[in-house]
């Protein structure tokens, strides 16, 4: 990306703006960068754990397995989810707030003494299942801003800083050999009247 600028010291003044706004950003981003990165890697190990923690859950009532024939399709469904947003490293990300249960009714003396146990089963896996695809999403989010900050970190670090700092520097040498230029000439002109006017003399 080329920076346009001109040679005079608006230009100057406002480059050397921009490249001040620049270097004061660029820790911050840099922070931002290292907070998403750590959170990135907080959720992903989080939705890990979960996945874990519903794979053991599953081998626990692998016993179950063939009781869950007898247990009635469509007793419990989840009829919404919650979530909340919660900021991260300045970034908006979901959070679980509540699941929503519709539990249909059953006779518990004509059904198996278990359905009460079933039931609270089969919320405590959609749980662990939800929660795991909430603490994935977030990892997503989160890795997708980190990617943008970084993104601009080596654009600020990179490119634009080092632009900004050449463009002084070419403002700066312009002016001064103009400067330069104009006392020789100022020179000449003085040195040439002092000629004439010793000629005349």
């Amino acid at each position: 990306m080329a920076i346009k600028f001109q040679y005079n010291k608006t230009s100057l003044s406002e480059m050397g703006k921009q490249l001040k706004v620049r270097q004061n950003a660029l820790p911050t981003l840099k922070n931002k960068e290292s907070a998403l990165r750590l959170e990135v890697r907080k959720a992903k190990a989080e939705s890990g754990r979960l996945t874990s923690e519903l794979d053991a859950a599953l081998k626990r009532y692998d016993y179950l397995a063939a009781l869950w024939n007898e247990f009635e399709p469509g007793l419990i469904a989840v009829t919404d989810v919650d979530l909340g947003t919660v900021k991260v490293a300045g970034v908006k990300t979901p959070e679980l707030k509540e699941i929503h249960y519709e539990i249909r009714d059953f006779n518990a003396f004509a059904k198996p003494a278990w359905y009460a146990d079933g039931v609270r089963i089969l919320k405590e896996l959609s749980r662990l299942g939800i929660e795991s695809e909430i603490y994935m999403e977030k990892s997503r989010i989160l890795d997708f801003q980190r990617k943008k900050t970084t993104q601009k970190v080596n654009l600020y670090e990179k490119v634009q800083i080092p632009g900004y700092q050449e463009a002084i520097r070419k403002i700066k040498r312009y002016m001064e050999d103009e400067e330069t230029l104009t006392k020789a000439s100022s020179k000449i002109v003085k040195s040439r009247h002092e000629q004439e006017e010793e000629a005349l003399i």
